[in-house]
């Protein structure tokens, strides 16, 4: 087939003679008209040009109207919407892409935050680009790809990165091994697409943190709490804290310049809790801080009911939906556990980022917690993601991180 488009005012042909093409079933189009950026399996008639996982199609219609662009991957997304425009994916796309999740950060003010120069620059169907995860630490940029469409376009988006950073950014690293399907991931290896820094130590509010994206969970760094550890830091002076899950100790970090009068941390990786004790150390608080390797359920049957705040911030305890009542339930012990640990007048910041806990589901399960702690419990505030982290309004489902300040009497 030809596509026919003005271009500086000269009509020229694209011949897309080799495009692979996805055709949904009849009256299935309706989401994808809505902007939503997943087509589902079950809403597919047939495929045009035998896809392979990872390829660029184009999705149309039964009636056969041209209505996105995506990467092809079998499951029970099949297809994950890049554009809803019919164009070239070529450097050119990638550039303007990167330029306005740039653009929309800058008019966020997250480009300007003080001491701070960290930051999420492409959060996936948030940016319309789902899939992709690129998070900035100073001058590195670390490309985390969650579909082989993705990261079959590495080297696209590594030339666009250099392009729009120029000589802001002297490190790419490649970081998809652990989030990419586990029999394609056998043949991927992290690596370097650009330098060579296997770690720095970057700012967020004037707070220290050596940041190891070789070997840290995620990219390195959990850039989606920065505003909640900051609300912290207003509600911790002369208290004593428990920062359970701590990871690498960003809200003891917090606690700890904003005058708590001690700070424990706790996690059960070793490694996380060496890097904890370095960033207290960067910060220069090693005197009020005290680090547990433990499980946190354990810690908290055996800890004095003395604290005055708890932050509890697990990782997802459900990654699908049949697994998310065993998630409900664990929320719930561990919930029930800090309320009935935690100093009358305490303050408890919970929080999940399973995405198949919906944010009442999180609230109702805490209140059954409460209920089996037996305390009586008021909500300070609600708490979600920063706006580095965006959610499409098309794509509620982007919308993952929870969290509830409460107030124990």
């Amino acid at each position: 087939m030809s596509l026919w488009r003005v271009l500086d005012n000269h009509w020229e042909v694209l011949y897309l003679q080799s495009m692979k093409k996805i055709i949904l079933k009849s009256k299935r189009e309706a989401s994808v008209k809505r902007f939503h950026p997943w087509v589902f399996s079950g809403a597919v008639k047939t495929r045009i040009g035998d896809p392979m996982d990872g390829d660029i199609v184009e999705v149309y219609s039964n009636r056969e109207e041209y209505l996105a662009t995506g990467h092809f991957q079998q499951g029970s997304i099949m297809v994950r919407i890049i554009t809803f425009e019919q164009e070239p994916i070529d450097v050119s796309f990638w550039e303007n892409r990167l330029q306005q999740a740039l653009d929309y950060r800058s008019q966020g003010g997250i480009l300007d935050l003080s001491e701070t120069d960290c930051y999420r620059l492409i959060h996936a169907e948030g940016d319309g680009l789902p899939g992709l995860i690129i998070d900035i630490y100073g001058k590195t940029a670390v490309v985390q790809c969650h579909s082989i469409g993705m990261y079959n376009s590495l080297a696209l988006i590594a030339a666009a990165l250099q392009t729009v950073f120029g000589e802001k950014l002297s490190t790419i690293y490649s970081k998809s091994k652990d989030t990419l399907p586990n029999d394609f991931a056998l043949g991927v290896e992290d690596t370097f697409l650009q330098g060579k820094a296997v770690s720095d130590t970057v700012q967020e509010y004037g707070h220290q943190f050596k940041v190891n994206w070789q070997e840290g969970q995620k990219t390195g760094f959990f850039l989606d709490q920065r505003d909640n550890r900051a609300m912290l830091a207003k509600l911790v002076k002369g208290k004593k804290v428990l920062n359970a899950f701590c990871y690498t100790g960003g809200f003891s970090i917090y606690a700890l310049k904003a005058g708590a009068s001690q700070v424990d941390s706790v996690d059960i990786s070793a490694k996380a809790m060496a890097l904890t004790d370095e960033n207290v150390t960067l910060n220069g608080f090693s005197d009020r801080h005290h680090s547990y390797t433990a499980d946190v359920m354990q810690f908290l049957k055996t800890a004095d009911s003395d604290y005055d705040v708890m932050v509890v911030d697990p990782p997802a305890f459900a990654k699908s939906l049949k697994k998310r009542h065993n998630a409900v339930q664990g929320y719930k012990r561990l919930n029930a556990l800090a309320l009935q640990k935690i100093k009358s007048g305490g303050v408890l910041f919970t929080f999940s980022c399973s995405q198949v806990v919906g944010r009442q589901l999180f609230q109702d399960t805490i209140v059954a917690a409460a209920i089996e702690a037996g305390r009586k419990v008021r909500i300070m505030h609600r708490l979600s993601q920063p706006s580095d982290h965006p959610v499409s309004l098309f794509h509620p489902e982007g919308s993952y991180l929870k969290g509830l300040v409460l107030y124990v009497d």
